[in-house]
């Protein structure tokens, strides 16, 4: 059952209707599904789970691992529970939930979980580094991220729970904290955990080391790399958004305004920084883009906004982040395929193994409950007063397009006002060549907010990725890097390599340059081979499109070849895309997939295809394509479908080697790409 707020105004929630009273409905609605799984006050949150191979608990696990899993899930889904209860039990102390008290419940739970010999003690870390019989100091746990959702959630409720312990049970919670936070953990966002965690102890009169407090602060500001986006390992993702700039401003309040003002003083500059930019990688719909790791997180994405709030000088706009938030929140909690058993999927939307990470439990996916820390404030603040606007959607004409480029993260996001999606295009990306689940993350040449991205069709295509097959020995390679060039005349300039591996001169992998633009619809593509070994095969997808009974359109014009699917995806909402190839490709075709698209169990990949067969051959290098798509069976027209008017080329045997390539559209503009000198500035 989706949920349906009882609450709605749309005179302050001209979008979305919801107000703090909604979003309360909202968690209740949330709260509701997973205790209805718990069958006694004194069970733990534990939840039931449709998948069980990739995401712990692991059964085959020697015995003492199981044990520390088992311990792991206690604790996540109670610390990741707690961010959807804490605001609601502020707000209503006696709160009932599944017959259960909320309060009364977390308070004995939160206990329970930091006490030695009970059957729900998850284990300090002295404890856990006993069970694994190690003394390695550079030991890590899970625990250690679940401490941090505790002290924040403490700290959200704290007049109705950690205020009502007595001194000695503070004392016994404060021990387990500070066994995490001033112990070893993950040189990355990992560090904020253990700097709220000594944060909080330090506020609440406990003593704390603080030059380990220092060391991850000092290292945590040089992870920044502007725009307002923290570096979070080789990639960037949303890790920067609902980590760094979530916990940021919380350690602000906690600590950095008072012992470290320089520090937070960065880090104040550098949220509103993302607040320039932030609400454009939502789309018209406020949805949120499947894009990254951890996607089971969802809307969590969006707790970057209210986070902005707590800091003393913020500069989100209230109307537009409630209606960002509220717009995410209505895309999952919207949807049938949502919950299994009253928990939210290990999927984006239903439940999807290809993005499960085996870092998750079944509890894992209330991370999501982040979003509703903005019921931390109270009815008269501006996040709920304020009329909700819709920012750059509300001044976009019908076929503009609205580009957004940040060099520090290598993002490039167009709004596009013809379909209300919005596009993402990344850059600076490292993942090994075996990766696939992280190239499908990450590598995806474009990511859509309508079209989540899909996984491997088949060994031969990939949606919104190229495909190499060498033909002399018939192995498949992939795109596991992309450097980062930059936009340059209206063109995005990136370089992806084919089994980059740091063994070999780049000289001896095979690559493609990219060049693509925004057109109204989508994004036109005017690639380049940079080949050493050839015969090759190669293939580039289009997005997944989801196949729920799909009519199949072919047309041709000139050199141009086009597929049009017209259907519906899974909530039974109009879609249609096409993909159209020009120059440098042979033929266009697609495939049929099952359980490889996130909306659908069945869907379809378009593709273009192309085979080089000599060694040294002049043959052609460009390859000219787009993909274009609408939320509507409205008939695209044969100008959308088919744009170019002309293609001009510098050599003269048309085949792009060298020299500038002019793009001539028939709408009067034109597009020249120019890949000489993009060695001299390619980024990682």
């Amino acid at each position: 059952m989706i949920f349906q707020p009882k609450t709605l105004d749309f005179i302050i929630s001209p979008y979305t209707g919801l107000t703090r009273e909604s979003w309360i409905e909202a968690g209740e609605y949330l709260l509701n599904g997973v205790f209805q799984n718990i069958k006694a006050f004194q069970d733990p949150v534990v939840m039931p789970r449709k998948e069980s191979k990739i995401t712990y608990p692991h059964k085959a696990s020697p015995s003492y691992i199981y044990e520390l899993e088992k311990r792991a899930e206690l604790f996540e889904g109670l610390a990741r529970s707690f961010f959807i209860a804490a605001p609601l039990i502020h707000d209503n102390p006696e709160l009932m939930i599944c017959n259960y008290n909320l309060r009364d419940y977390y308070k004995e739970q939160i206990l329970r979980a930091c006490t030695k010999e009970d059957a729900n003690y998850v284990g300090d870390y002295f404890e856990l580094m006993n069970i694994v019989h190690s003394e390695d100091p550079f030991r890590v746990f899970q625990q250690t991220v679940e401490t941090c959702a505790l002290v924040v959630c403490l700290w959200t409720c704290k007049s109705e729970i950690w205020d009502t312990y007595t001194k000695e049970e503070k004392d016994k919670i404060a021990d387990f904290i500070s066994s995490y936070a001033h112990a070893n953990t993950v040189p990355q966002n990992w560090r904020l955990f253990n700097m709220l965690d000594l944060a909080f102890l330090h506020k609440e009169g406990y003593e704390i080391d603080e030059e380990i407090m220092l060391d991850h602060a000092q290292a945590i500001l040089n992870y920044y790399a502007g725009d307002g986006w923290y570096r979070d390992g080789h990639c960037f993702d949303y890790y920067s958004c609902w980590a760094f700039n979530v916990y940021g401003p919380i350690w602000n309040q906690w600590y950095g305004y008072e012992k470290e003002p320089y520090i937070a003083k960065q880090i104040e500059e550098n949220s509103n920084k993302l607040m320039e930019t932030y609400s454009d990688m939502f789309d018209r719909d406020g949805f949120t883009n499947m894009w990254g790791r951890s996607n089971i997180y969802r809307n969590a994405a969006t707790s970057a906004f209210d986070a902005n709030f707590l800091l003393r000088n913020p500069k989100a706009d209230p109307g537009l982040a409630r209606r960002i938030s509220s717009g995410s929140l209505l895309q999952f909690l919207t949807r049938e395929d949502f919950m299994h058993e009253g928990v939210p999927t290990l999927g984006f939307y239903g439940q999807f193994s290809p993005l499960v990470q085996g870092y998750s439990c079944a509890e894992s996916p209330l991370w999501l409950g982040k979003a509703f820390l903005c019921l931390h404030f109270p009815e008269n603040h501006p996040f709920w007063t304020a009329k909700e606007n819709n920012g750059t959607w509300d001044t976009l004409s019908d076929h503009e397009v609205k580009e957004t480029v940040l060099n520090g993260p290598a993002l490039c996001f167009t709004n596009h006002g013809a379909n209300g999606e919005t596009i993402l295009r990344t850059g600076k990306v490292v993942k090994n060549i075996n990766d696939e689940h992280g190239m499908w993350n990450y590598s995806k040449l474009c990511f859509n907010t309508k079209y989540p991205w899909e996984a491997a069709s088949a060994k031969q295509v990939e949606a919104q990725q190229y495909v190499l097959q060498d033909i002399t020995d018939d192995t498949y390679e992939k795109c596991n890097v992309t450097l980062w060039h930059g936009l340059k005349e209206g063109v995005l300039y990136r370089r992806q390599f084919f089994n980059y591996d740091l063994s070999k001169e780049s000289m001896w992998m095979q690559a493609v340059n990219l060049a693509d633009f925004p057109v109204s619809y989508g994004i036109m593509r005017v690639d380049k081979l940079r080949l050493y070994r050839r015969p090759v095969t190669v293939t580039l997808g289009a997005y997944g499109f989801p196949d729920n009974g799909t009519e199949v359109i072919y047309k041709v014009k000139g050199n141009g070849k086009a597929i049009i699917l017209k259907g519906h995806d899974f909530s039974g909402k109009e879609k249609q895309l096409a993909m159209t190839v020009f120059d440098g490709f042979d033929e266009i075709d697609m495939i049929r997939s099952c359980g490889t698209n996130p909306d659908s169990e069945k869907s379809i990949v378009i593709y273009g295809k192309l085979t080089r067969k000599k060694q040294y051959g002049y043959e052609p290098y460009v390859m000219i394509s787009q993909v274009v798509t609408k939320e509507s069976h409205d008939d695209f027209t044969e100008e959308e479908l088919f744009p170019i008017e002309s293609v001009e080329y510098t050599d003269t045997r048309e085949c792009g080697g060298y020299g500038p390539v002019i793009v001539n559209l028939k709408d009067g503009t034109s597009k020249t790409i120019v890949f000489e000198g993009m060695e001299e500035n390619l980024q990682l």
